[in-house]
């Protein structure tokens, strides 16, 4: 191992795009972040972004980290690309963009059903597949495109994840990492390739092949950094580009989270839990498990949608005090609002948040949150403590589906993402989970994760497990308290996991009123 090498990521997530620096000890050397408008909407329920807004902020991000690498530049040895899942760019001949990205966010759908044979119709209704099949055509962004802006998707060359967009801005390539490959695009999971001509994904969007990247194992090289690129960026000439994966598959495996009895909990804007298994496991029948960065492996996933997006709301909403507060005091607005979650008492005083703000896990369209409990007593700090605990409900709620789903026991839990910063929110999900919770030695999990791909790429370490094990530590650790875990076993069991039953029929009843009413 050659302790004089180091890596650069970059991370383009949802809020900001990082560009960080770690040694082979997975120590982070220096960093920059460049916040971001994650999107605008021109529409209700749309979700857009200018592809070239998130390559300024990505030149942004690298241009500042210059200043503050305490090493030269010649001492990075690869560069790989993490961003976030399932935001779409569809580009013309050159590369340019031929409209805004859509995001992972975008709620927009088409009211068709994909052109199935009829007895692949059958065959898909008889294993009951058939509804996930038609949500996928209908969520499929290049069906919007085609139905809606017939002419402009005549034009598309390409159709890019962001993960390719940046790849190709990079370099001048068409590649992209199996890892990265997350979205509504003709991808056979289980095979980790594109699908097979036969597959009926082809029929269910009107992507082509030739339209697709070249995917590549995490620990490839994509290609090397362009003269445009490297006078845009900073980064050296001819540096190679090294494939990893998402931000997700890079947070778990930043985690040090390589098999089914360690749960790699995330606290992004997708909240998230994942186990790695080296076989095939839906998590939820017909709902892919996705790729893992380590070639072969699977990242068994529950997710929240819009998980801790609800602390930026909250923040946006009701935090402007917090906001200025920490504006002058050059802190973190997440370290006053650990003050909130300080000053209300385990349980909220009885109020309950079921935090579905959107369909997760094979919900239903009509799915919404919900909040019960209120009295006059109830405060804004109750409401937050009441949404930190209500997402962690949901994601215990997660672990208990995925041990039934895998047969084996999580006995492990590491925790990442905005909340891991909080040692309220740490404890909260001990409490909650009623186990052990660990902090990462680096809150940059997923830039981590992208630059242990890139320390196999390039053979500093000579395989994955190694470069885990010399690239990841154990942060903190949280341990339970019997009295707190007591009252959410109660919450959790007598009031949370009943929730959803008894409200669905009324958000049934709103969801038909308002289609009427639109």
């Amino acid at each position: 191992m050659d302790s004089g090498k180091y890596f650069l990521s970059i991370d383009n997530g949802t809020q900001s795009v990082r560009a960080i620096v770690f040694d082979a000890q997975g120590q982070l050397v220096a960093k920059s972040k460049t916040t971001i408008e994650p999107y605008f909407s021109e529409q209700p329920g749309w979700a857009e972004q200018h592809a070239d807004y998130f390559w300024t902020a990505l030149c942004k991000a690298c241009q500042a980290l210059w200043p503050l690498l305490p090493i030269s530049k010649e001492s990075i040895a690869a560069v790989s690309v993490t961003t976030q899942r399932a935001t779409v760019v569809p580009v013309g001949p050159n590369g340019e963009p031929l409209r805004p990205a859509i995001s992972w966010l975008d709620q927009r759908q088409v009211d068709t059903k994909p052109s199935l044979g009829v007895v692949e119709s059958v065959l898909m209704s008889l294993v009951r597949a058939k509804p996930l099949v038609d949500h996928m055509h209908q969520q499929a962004e290049a069906n919007w495109i085609e139905q809606n802006e017939p002419q402009l998707w005549q034009q598309v060359s390409k159709f890019l994840l962001l993960s390719g967009y940046h790849n190709f801005k990079l370099t001048g390539e068409y590649k992209d990492a199996i890892a990265s490959t997350v979205g509504f695009v003709p991808f056979d999971y289980k095979s980790q390739q594109w699908a097979d001509s036969n597959d009926w994904k082809w029929r269910a969007m009107p992507i082509t092949p030739n339209m697709l990247p070249t995917v590549l194992p995490a620990g490839a090289t994509l290609g090397t950094i362009t003269a445009q690129a490297a006078q845009q960026t900073g980064i050296p000439e001819g540096l190679p580009l090294i494939a990893s994966g998402s931000d997700k598959a890079c947070e778990v495996l930043g985690t040090g989270c390589l098999d089914s009895h360690t749960g790699s909990l995330s606290y992004g804007s997708l909240a998230t839990l994942n186990i790695v298994s080296d076989k095939y496991l839906e998590a939820i029948p017909f709902y892919p498990a996705y790729p893992g960065v380590i070639p072969n492996t699977f990242n068994v996933e529950m997710m929240v949608q819009r998980g801790y997006w609800m602390v930026s709301w909250f923040k946006k909403e009701f935090g402007l005090k917090e906001e200025q507060l920490a504006a002058d005091q050059q802190v973190a607005p997440e370290t006053l609002l650990d003050d909130l979650l300080k000053s209300v008492p385990t349980g909220s005083d009885g109020l309950m948040l079921q935090p579905y703000w959107s369909p997760s896990n094979g919900d239903g369209p009509e799915t919404r949150g919900a909040i019960i409990g209120f009295t006059e007593a109830h405060t804004r700090a109750h409401l937050y403590r009441a949404m930190i605990e209500g997402l962690t409900y949901a994601l215990r709620e997660s672990k208990e589906h995925l041990e039934k789903r895998s047969g084996k026991t999580i006995n492990r839990l590491v925790v990442s993402g905005g909340g891991s910063q909080s040692d309220q929110v740490m404890q909260i999900t001990a409490d909650i989970f009623g186990m052990p919770v660990y902090r990462p030695h680096t809150f940059e999990t997923s830039s981590l994760g992208a630059a242990i791909a890139s320390a196999v790429g390039v053979g500093i370490h000579p395989d994955f497990n190694t470069a885990v094990t010399h690239m990841t530590h154990q942060g903190d650790c949280f341990t339970p308290t019997a009295e707190h875990q007591a009252t959410y076993d109660k919450l959790y069991n007598e009031v949370y996991k009943k929730m959803y039953a008894q409200l669905k029929p009324s958000y049934e009843a709103i969801r038909k009123i308002q289609r009427v009413a639109i």
